[in-house]
């Protein structure tokens, strides 16, 4: 489908377009509604609010950030929806404001009571007996009191510098001749924001007998016991307050020397990011607000008026309580492979395909693919990319275990996901030390393809494995987020997969691949062909289908080309999590097109490609979302599901059972809203993920596999 001037006019007009920032409040605004869904249990409710706020402090850091950045480099262009940065912003503050309200009205009224009511209590200091403030202050005084820094605020000493995220209080001191002073205090991120009584006092006094948990906020034990921090003065008043700051600092690439030392020096200069964010104490008075905003450099538009404990994000600490009463019915993921004794797992993946469906399946598979790679003799290399690591990573362990075992290993770490930089350094030096060949990246580009090529000596000929996901080689993540994984032989397949790797660690300018599309090389133009197939087809007197599960849709071409396609006649189902910047059922342009979304237990990640293809049915998987940044500025693999049992099940169990959620799915509508598809008189309720639950249960001993063509 080529873009001429009369298609770009016809559809890329302001009305055309949901903005993005405002579509991804929608997205938490889905969250927040988990998090006040009387349904659920009760620390799953906390552990939404938690997501909330998480999220929240990341689209400050993040999106927010980058608007400003705009307006003060007066940069007044407006995005493809109309509006300008200015009126981005005051938009997002229209709509997050009221969401806050609400959510701390939530926590306050419903949340606090409802854990009372089961013996958890998050107790002010004056609620608590004499015994149990007495241990308190000495648990202050031993663990508390030696790290915390009183730093003073006065022409000889000048505004203290304030970290990301971190919380502190805002203190007028007085001195015995009555000058007042101004101090700020840290409150110490390596302690808990919720210190649990019975874990710090006594255990065998008489308080704590009963069955009750009791817990207080550290920053009112702190704030009780200031006066120690001033000794012969007075700390007359104590205010919390929070920042957020610029975190999403640009890379020269194209003028660093060494990427390592270039991200290493980013990381650091990330720490001194502009202020965005201003949280305060709702009953902080002007004089003290004033002089904050007037020493962070920002305005009353960037500060936030909180009615009650600032940073809820660390309420997440409750949800580890050992309370199953008051969660979700456990799940554990089943085993999805059973290989026998005279087998192994590439003897398996030459028989056939193996799709793995994570979390309902296990991921252990996946690292057992690299373990055994890494310990069978006859293997001669193994090839991976690595985008969020994780911790103690099992698979970074087998990947050195086959340098040492002199295996030819190359890997390449993305040191520039973000958030996750530091910890991909330090696995990227672990790999160095060990002989693997490390590259970090390409300039320009972040490489966010999610593939492994495991290569063999067999008896005949040298035979190559791999696996290609849609989601990261991170064991913890995996068991949180829907994803699929695709092990194969297949020749083409995998000899795409190697001139990939030969692109990214060395050079190439490769245009066409077998069977994989490859962004940023031709995977765009890619997709508008395949848009346009279905178009051709309904022309031509078939029918037209399309189904895409993914997270994000913004990319405005792309949109306009699912417009064409609904206006030809197009059926179009989008199961788009998170933004959506297309308008669906819109009267003379996209009343074939229907946009769900769910948000539940597991954070939807896959990204499933569906075309009707005139009854000859394709299905892709991809690392990739429908977006600018993954379309031309990230290295993204979609790769075909060929066997027919595969992509029936990818169909039936995935795709359909989402189109049929009447439990957690929600309608995008015209405006920009969504509401619940709640069930219609003749529908069974229907949970897409419970459903699946159920399904690999009944499943578990036939795994999802299938012969090879």
């Amino acid at each position: 489908m080529k873009l001429t001037k009369e298609y770009i006019k016809k559809y890329f007009k302001s009305e055309n377009f949901f903005n993005r920032e405002l579509s991804w409040l929608e997205f938490n605004r889905r969250v927040l509604e988990e998090a006040t869904n009387p349904n659920l249990p009760l620390l799953e409710r906390v552990k939404f609010i938690s997501i909330f706020f998480s999220n929240l402090d990341e689209f400050y850091m993040i999106r927010v950030s980058g608007l400003k950045e705009q307006i003060r480099a007066k940069v007044f262009e407006t995005s493809i929806d109309g509006l300008t940065p200015i009126d981005q912003l005051a938009k997002i503050e229209e709509t997050v404001q009221p969401m806050v309200k609400q959510i701390y009205d939530y926590w306050h009224t419903i949340v606090l009571p409802e854990l009372r009511k089961n013996n958890i209590f998050i107790c002010d200091i004056n609620e608590l007996s004499e015994e149990e403030k007495k241990g308190l202050n000495q648990y202050f005084l031993k663990e508390i009191y030696p790290v915390l820094t009183p730093l003073a605020f006065d022409p000889g000493r000048p505004f203290p510098y304030i970290s990301n995220l971190s919380l502190s209080f805002a203190i007028l001191v007085k001195k015995p001749n009555g000058e007042k002073h101004f101090a700020r205090v840290k409150i110490p991120s390596i302690l808990p924001r919720l210190l649990r009584i019975d874990h710090i006092i006594d255990k065998n006094s008489s308080s704590q007998q009963s069955n009750s948990i009791k817990y207080v906020w550290i920053g009112d034990l702190i704030k009780s016991n200031l006066n120690m921090l001033f000794p012969g003065l007075d700390a007359v008043e104590a205010y919390r307050f929070r920042i957020t700051r610029n975190t999403d600092l640009e890379i020269q690439e194209d003028e660093a020397d060494d990427l390592l030392q270039l991200i290493e020096e980013n990381i650091r200069l990330r720490k001194f990011g502009s202020v965005v964010r201003l949280e305060v104490e709702s009953n902080m008075p002007d004089y003290m607000l004033d002089t904050l905003v007037e020493n962070l450099e920002i305005t009353r538009n960037d500060v936030h008026i909180i009615d009650g404990n600032l940073g809820l994000a660390d309420v997440m600490i409750l949800y580890d309580l050992s309370l199953p009463h008051l969660k979700d019915k456990p799940f554990y993921p089943v085993p999805s492979l059973n290989i026998e004794e005279e087998e192994n797992i590439f003897s398996m993946i030459s028989k056939r395909d193996i799709l793995l469906h994570h979390p309902y399946e296990s991921f252990t598979p996946v690292v057992d693919f690299i373990k055994e790679a890494s310990r069978d003799p006859d293997v001669l290399a193994i090839k991976q990319t690595l985008y969020r690591i994780g911790q103690n990573s099992p698979i970074v362990k087998y990947l050195i275990e086959a340098a040492e075992s002199k295996k030819q290993v190359a890997v390449l770490v993305e040191l520039k996901a973000r958030f996750d930089e530091e910890n991909n350094i330090y696995w990227a030096r672990e790999l160095e030390k060990a002989g693997v060949h490390v590259v970090y990246g390409l300039v320009g580009l972040k490489t966010h393809a999610k593939m492994t090529l495991v290569v063999r000596k067999e008896l005949d000929g040298v035979k190559r494995y791999v696996h290609l996901s849609t989601g990261n080689y991170n064991t913890s993540t995996a068991k949180l987020y829907t994803d699929l994984g695709l092990f194969t032989a297949d020749e083409e397949i995998c000899a795409d997969v190697s001139e990939i790797f030969n692109y990214l660690t060395g050079y190439s300018e490769q245009k066409k691949y077998r069977k994989l599309s490859v962004a940023p090389v031709n995977k765009r133009q890619t997709f508008l062909e395949l848009i346009n197939r279905e178009i051709q087809n309904v022309k031509s007197g078939g029918k037209g289908r399309l189904i895409f599960k993914l997270n994000s849709l913004v990319d405005p071409v792309i949109i306009a080309a699912l417009y064409e396609a609904s206006n030809q006649g197009v059926k179009i189902d989008l199961i788009v999590r998170g933004i959506c910047c297309l308008v669906p059922q819109a009267p003379g342009l996209s009343e074939n097109i229907r946009v769900v979304s769910i948000v539940g237990r597991f954070l939807e990640h896959s990204r499933i490609y569906y075309f009707y293809n005139n009854g000859q049915e394709e299905i892709y998987l991809s690392s990739a979302d429908l977006m600018q940044r993954n379309l031309d500025r990230r290295v993204e693999v979609t790769f075909p599901v060929e066997n027919p049992q595969l992509r029936k099940f990818i169909k039936e169990e995935i795709l359909k059972t989402c189109l049929r959620d009447n439990q957690k799915a929600r309608i995008l509508l015209p405006t920009g809203k969504y509401v619940f598809y709640h069930p219609v008189y003749t529908e069974k309720p229907l949970n897409h993920q419970e459903y699946l639950i159920k399904y690999v249960s009944k499943k578990h001993k036939k795994p999802i596999r299938a012969k090879n063509k």
